[in-house]
């Protein structure tokens, strides 16, 4: 019997990293789960994939950015399931660089994805689990928000904007029994390159990595928590990295 069984999820993003690492974990613990990205092709694979062992994994492409796709994305879930009981908003982008040399693509590009997106989930879900007494929603954020990178301002922004997203949301949630918490990672495997380079282009020299699987397990246990209980944030990181006074 899995530790999920009956409940319904969706976690966005979850075509590939840690959106599929952590429907994985959801749908081994006998979770429905819908996946939404703007991948279809990739998104259809991994629902594919993850369903291959009998697991309820269904794929809807949605563009977190766009309001009429996010009500589109739980409307559908509604129709299927009749009910949501887990929302992860783990969709994200990045983009850096010296400020100076940052276009308003670039800005808003990570500000949409990473901000604008959560919201028009975390919106929608509200809507649904105040009418059926509750429900949990996990931001996927960054130990950014608390230890900036080097050259990374749209991001280090967008992650201290999620994490107050998560505070606010949090305090709106528990009269309603909606419990809103944000899991923050540290170097996830599948976001680094190989050369130990950021995503800025900057040589941070190779750094410890945690696998896609160590999110999934965090975000079960968050997810798999009494409904009296909340763990409000969490930080996953590898126990190398330089987290504490990184620069």
């Amino acid at each position: 019997m899995g530790q999920l069984d009956g409940k319904v999820a969706i976690v966005t993003g979850g075509g590939s990293g840690i959106g599929k690492g952590i429907a994985k974990a959801f749908a081994d613990e006998g979770c429905s789960v819908v996946i939404a990205a703007r991948n279809a092709e990739r998104l259809d694979a991994a629902a594919a994939q993850l369903s291959s062992g009998g697991a309820t994994v269904i794929s809807i492409p949605t563009d977190v950015t766009s309001e009429e796709q996010v009500a589109s994305l739980f409307a559908k879930t509604m129709d299927q399931f009749g009910k949501l009981d887990v929302l992860v908003n783990n969709s994200g982008a990045f983009d850096g660089g010296p400020v100076e040399d940052l276009t308003m693509e670039q800005w808003n590009k990570v500000i949409d994805v990473n901000v604008t997106g959560p919201f028009l989930g975390s919106r929608e879900a509200f809507r649904i689990m105040k009418k059926q007494g509750g429900g949990r929603i996990i931001n996927i954020g960054s130990i950014a928000a608390q230890k900036p990178r080097h050259s990374s301002s749209p991001y280090t922004t967008s992650k201290h904007a999620v994490w107050g997203l998560t505070q606010s949301l949090a305090l709106e949630g528990r009269d309603h029994g909606i419990a809103v918490s944000a899991l923050h990672p540290g170097n996830v495997m599948v976001e680094r390159r190989g050369d130990g380079k950021s995503a800025t282009g900057r040589d941070e020299g190779p750094e410890p990595l945690i696998s896609t699987e160590d999110m999934g397990r965090t975000a079960l246990l968050m997810a798999t928590l009494p409904p009296e209980s909340n763990m409000l944030e969490a930080i996953v990181l590898p126990l190398g990295q330089a987290y504490l006074g990184r620069g």
